[in-house]
């Protein structure tokens, strides 16, 4: 097959929110693009349709032709690298970007970026919000909530900002480059999305992208795989469990008989003063805390916030208490490392025991990790979605197992098997596509079967 390449047309692959920022980008730059889609109704169609009449666009396939004459291949964060007719234009010399790489060339104004398996959502709204305590006029999105974020692009489009914070997915990171974030950070490490990665290894280098160009870098010190694999002229600054030690460095440590949040040797707050609840969330507020500090964010602000903060809808979010019982919201539990965290923060606040509901879509993911916590706080797990079978050979008789067809129907089994004192969670430990539009979807069908238990 013989390339002809148009040295200025930008085909962009995949009509989503990605997909209609970067046309809308394009379109006010006066570039010239192309869109196409392998669905003949990608869910961005009405509205490219109404805002770029005339404009090229070929859906139900990727035409391998079209992709060899781009310039360069815009893609969108849902398609792998390893589609077929990507790689072979790939093959071809045809330069592959995302919107990401394209966001980083037109931005002015510092860039927080977080990546990780867990705690993005959570340590992103935490810096935004220190920020604007203080009046910094601040951006946020990526892929914050997932399919309820801001694209990147669209970001620009309302004038340059003070500060951007970012919420960066692996599948975003596969095309980004040269980010050149003013500090960047991978909070952890859990396995996910090996349906897309061949290993850990090929999942945890997609995350490694985001130190690329960064002037400054955040590092768990809980967690190896938070660790940059190549040296730099970064500044460094950490964060964990343990006391820190240098002053660019979060740790916690004991005084007079309480828990208190450190930078360096000096105390900052308590951690019982932290509104977010459960362990997990004391290093997502060190992290924010390092991130806000590295881009100047008042210290007296950021500790305001960490004490103001109450989480985000769908993390382990209480809804009621019921005859005894609490009702938890973790929807977002979209992977094994999420829901342990969920089980052993409830169990931290819970007198009696905890039902679970769980299930979904696995995307390959070892569950063996959850055995030992079901053992240990879960009496009975009812179980929803694709993967239930996958889920019930793996718990055996380690906990009581029941099934549901619909989150209403797992929420009156639940609600049957809890007694005064439990906790009902729903923390599914998959993704939600195969009942529900995201995991959002799923956590406010949930919250409307909870809020409708007399």
């Amino acid at each position: 097959m013989t390339q002809v390449m148009d040295d200025k047309l930008a085909v962009i692959v995949g009509l989503g929110k990605t997909g209609l920022s970067c046309a809308r980008h394009f379109h006010a730059q006066g570039r010239p693009f192309k869109v196409m889609d392998s669905r003949f109704s990608p869910p961005a169609l009405a509205e490219f349709e109404t805002e770029f009449p005339g404009e090229l666009i070929e859906l139900g396939g990727f035409s391998q032709q079209s992709l060899l004459q781009a310039s360069e291949i815009v893609l969108s964060p849902g398609i792998s690298l390893q589609t077929p007719e990507i790689a072979f234009a790939i093959s071809q010399g045809v330069p592959v970007t995302g919107d990401i790489d394209i966001f980083s060339r037109e931005v002015k104004a510092p860039v927080v970026a977080v990546t990780g398996s867990n705690g993005k959502s959570t340590v992103v709204t935490l810096v935004s919000e220190m920020a604007r305590q203080v009046g910094i006029s601040v951006a946020v999105g990526g892929n914050l909530d997932g399919r309820a974020s801001m694209p990147a692009l669209d970001l620009l489009r309302s004038g340059e900002r003070d500060l951007y914070v970012l919420e960066l997915s692996s599948f975003q990171l596969e095309t980004t480059s040269n980010l050149q974030a003013e500090i960047a950070v991978i909070l952890n490490l859990t396995e996910d999305h090996l349906d897309r990665y061949a290993s850990m290894d090929a999942y945890a280098a997609a995350k490694q992208r985001i130190f690329h160009g960064a002037r400054q870098l955040l590092v768990n010190r809980d967690d190896p795989a938070s660790e940059p694999w190549q040296d730099g002229p970064a500044k460094r600054w950490t964060y964990g469990m343990a006391p820190a030690t240098g002053d660019q460095d979060y740790g916690v440590s004991m005084k007079d008989g309480d828990s208190w949040l450190m930078r360096g040797s000096r105390h900052l707050m308590p951690v019982r003063d932290i509104a977010l609840v459960g362990r997990h969330n004391i290093g997502n507020a060190m992290a924010a805390l390092a991130l806000g500090h590295a881009v100047g964010i008042p210290e007296a602000a950021m500790i305001t916030t960490l004490r103001e903060f109450g989480g985000l809808p769908h993390r382990c979010q209480l809804l009621r208490n019921l005859r005894g019982v609490d009702y938890y919201n973790d929807s977002k539990g979209t992977n094994v490392g999420a829901t342990l965290v969920a089980i052993e923060s409830v169990a931290e606040r819970c007198r009696g025991e905890i039902v679970l509901i769980a299930g979904g879509i696995g995307k390959d993911a070892d569950f063996s990790p959850l055995l030992p916590a079901l053992e240990r706080y879960v009496k009975r797990v009812v179980l929803i979605g694709r993967d239930a079978d996958k889920l019930a050979r793996l718990i055996g008789n380690r906990a009581d197992i029941m099934r549901a067809s619909s989150m209403e129907e797992a929420v009156n089994e639940a609600a049957s098997s809890a007694v005064d004192g439990d906790a009902v969670l729903l923390s599914p430990a998959c993704a939600s596509f195969d009942m529900f539009k995201d995991f959002a979807h799923r956590g406010r069908v949930f919250t409307a079967a909870v809020e409708s238990l007399s």
